[in-house]
């Protein structure tokens, strides 16, 4: 607000110009944050308000009044006391500037007035200062979601009517969130976060008003959960997770934020020989071979079937919370492979034909074993001689099938004729099944 008198030694003009603050650039506020007007109930002039983000317990108002008149003026500053419901002396100089500034002003409505001889000018506005504080925290924690709770105080910004000093709140509509990184997970001041991270996280709460003045604080998460997760590497040559029998199996753990050395493997049974136990008890069934506490571990499956695999992540921590008490818990996850592990059928793979030349190329009788663990093989010539006996436990297998070179084409030193043999196959499946084969293959061999 602005007035501005005029005096003659003759006539006496008393001349009074109202102008909004907002108006006239004469009383200004550098730093305010936010400028808004008055809206006093019986009063009938208007003032600008000037908002200043500052800092509980420190003033950042400030106050500039600038005039046209020249030569040496006086500044008269007043701060308005609402209990004298008057305005009360703040600070005066004489200056031949062209302005006066008042700094780290609380709050409240001041005004200037400036004289030159015969002409006054008055300047009126209110200044507040606005500010926040917050806190968080964490005050529950456990393996299913944690609670944060943020708190906040703030500055009560009012003014008064100047005509019946009647007091005015001034709305500042507060919002509240809650911050991951630039993500905003909640705009409430104590919301549950549910599915917890499995790494300690950190998560901001800002408080903010319409004018543009917030608070905020810096609250870490400490993650007191565990996800159980593994991966497996083996010779699969039969597909997806199938191969032969016996098959050696890496499982790598991939778990997030497990304690080491709480880890849990389970190894189940063949699925068929739990299904047959099934059907023929009425008690419970035990489904596993065995548990496996490593955080890696490497297994062989030395017999056929369809095997399945979990995984338990223990996570032991001293930061589970309740109501803000702070104890040690457990949190578990459990991780189950996507499909089974299949260790193939036991059987034998014979050739019909092989050329013991010397040629480099086929010159051995070669028989491929598939998940066999013992086996015996007899060759016969078209008259039922017995012309070459072979035998070996414990096969093992390399890349695949398990390769074997049964004969060389060799009787007593000698190269046997060339014609058509006969075999006989016996063995012993890792899948604990006998298996057999017999048939007839061709000798070829060049001239000696």
């Amino acid at each position: 607000m602005k007035r501005v008198f005029f005096f003659r030694t003759v006539l006496i003009f008393f001349v009074i110009i109202f102008a909004s603050s907002s108006l006239v650039a004469q009383l200004s506020a550098p730093g305010a944050e936010f400028t808004d007007e008055t809206n006093y109930p019986v009063f009938g002039e208007t003032d600008s308000i000037y908002i200043f983000c500052s800092i509980e317990e420190f003033n950042f108002g400030k106050l500039v009044a600038e005039t046209n008149l020249t030569g040496t003026k006086s500044f008269l500053w007043e701060k308005y006391n609402p209990v004298a419901f008057d305005f009360d002396p703040y600070f005066s100089e004489d200056s031949e500037n062209n302005y006066s500034q008042i700094t780290e002003l609380a709050d409240g409505c001041y005004r200037v007035t400036i004289t030159k001889e015969d002409t006054i000018e008055i300047y009126r506005a209110w200044v507040l200062n606005d500010w926040f504080t917050a806190t968080g925290r964490v005050s529950d924690s456990d393996c299913d979601y944690f609670k944060l709770r943020g708190e906040f105080t703030t500055a009560g910004l009012k003014y008064y009517d100047l005509a019946d000093n009647a007091e005015i709140e001034v709305f500042k509509d507060i919002q509240v969130e809650w911050r991951k990184s630039f993500d905003v997970v909640a705009r409430v001041s104590n919301p549950s976060i549910y599915d917890p991270p499995t790494s300690d996280t950190d998560y901001k709460f800002v408080v903010s008003d319409r004018f543009g003045c917030s608070g905020e604080t810096n609250v870490t998460y400490i993650s007191v959960v565990t996800k159980a997760e593994f991966t497996i590497e083996a010779d699969f040559n039969s597909g997806d997770q199938q191969g032969e029998a016996p098959m050696e199996v890496t499982f790598i753990n991939d778990s997030e934020n497990g304690t080491p050395g709480e880890y849990e493997w389970f190894f189940f049974r063949d699925l068929d020989q739990i299904k047959k136990e099934s059907e023929t008890s009425s008690e419970p069934v035990d489904s596993f071979m065995f548990v496996a506490y490593d955080d890696d571990l490497i297994y062989t499956y030395e017999k056929t079937g369809t095997y399945m695999v979990k995984l338990v992540s223990k996570k032991i921590s001293d930061y589970h919370i309740l109501n803000d008490s702070m104890f040690e818990g457990v949190c578990t996850d459990t991780f189950y492979l996507e499909d089974y592990i299949i260790t193939d059928t036991s059987y034998f793979d014979v050739p019909n034909v092989f050329t013991p030349n010397n040629d480099g190329t086929n010159d051995n009788f070669v028989v491929k074993f598939w998940s066999m663990d013992k086996a015996k093989i007899t060759i016969v010539n078209r008259w039922g001689r017995t012309v070459h006996f072979w035998e070996k436990s414990n096969i093992q297998r390399f890349e695949g099938t398990w390769a074997e070179s049964v004969w060389d084409g060799k009787i007593g030193g000698r190269y046997a004729s060339p014609g058509v043999y006969y075999y006989v196959a016996e063995g012993k499946g890792r899948d604990g099944k006998n298996r057999w084969a017999r048939g007839f293959f061709h000798l070829f061999r060049g001239k000696d």
